[in-house]
């Protein structure tokens, strides 16, 4: 018989995908599992704290311990940073928005639970992909995430021309970020690759009080322009009929 470890768990927690009250888009138990945790793993330590604050202004910031995970994070310190799991302390990982571990560093570190032996607990939050998907009206039984594109231009278009094709063989819908001030330039290069009956979703600024999604034909799409310069936005193309 296996004997139960004496772990800490570690949740997975959302946040706000903008500036909307945390509440508004987070169910309770975030607060309350925010008002236990002192020890997080974070994105930007800064966005941590003043998110921690919002939603449990009692809360002790001193008391918090928190674990900087991004790009400029060292392997040497990722591989300390569920220690106090260990120690059977529980912990929680957040994303600067969204859920964490999809199209997030947090990734790294739920595998690394996983493979240890931590206990990994999700919580429901807002998750942009999902959002977009749900409000498409496109193939929601068959999709693929396919992240960022390449930045090069001609690059970008091979990929696009790429996942086009596959979303015509596949009847597969595909879902594309991009950085809020890229996407102006990711629609043009739409409109410019794609064939005219293409369909395109456009969903930027999801949960906020400027959310706008519509999904039309690239043809249609090229008569009216919407406004994206720097809102966050998620693209999927599917094949027109």
């Amino acid at each position: 018989m296996e004997t139960e470890n004496t772990y800490g768990t570690l949740y997975l927690i959302p946040t706000p995908l903008g500036e909307n009250p945390p509440l508004e888009v987070l169910p309770l138990l975030v607060k309350t599992k925010l008002e236990e945790l002192n020890h997080f793993i974070v994105e930007n330590e800064k966005a941590a704290r003043r998110f921690i604050k919002k939603i449990a202004p009692n809360k002790s910031q001193e008391a918090l311990q928190l674990y900087p995970l991004n790009k400029f994070t060292s392997q040497e310190e990722m591989a300390t940073y569920l220690n106090p799991c260990l120690d059977g302390i529980q912990m929680g990982l957040m994303s600067d928005a969204g859920i964490p571990g999809v199209a997030d560093p947090g990734a790294a570190i739920v595998a690394k639970a996983h493979k240890i032996g931590i206990t990994v607990k999700p919580y429901v939050g807002p998750s942009s992909i999902m959002l977009a998907m749900m409000s498409s009206g496109m193939n929601g039984q068959n999709f693929a995430f396919n992240g960022y594109l390449p930045v090069d231009q001609r690059q970008r278009k091979q990929a696009l021309t790429k996942f086009e094709k596959k979303a015509i063989r596949e009847n597969q819908a595909q879902i594309f970020i991009e950085t809020p001030y890229r996407s102006t330039a990711l629609l043009k290069d739409l409109l410019k690759t794609l064939l005219p009956s293409t369909l395109i979703c456009i969903a930027c600024d999801l949960t906020l009080s400027s959310e706008f999604v519509k999904t039309l034909t690239v043809k249609a799409w090229k008569q009216q322009k919407p406004q994206l310069d720097k809102r966050p936005c998620i693209f999927i193309i599917e094949a027109g009929f």
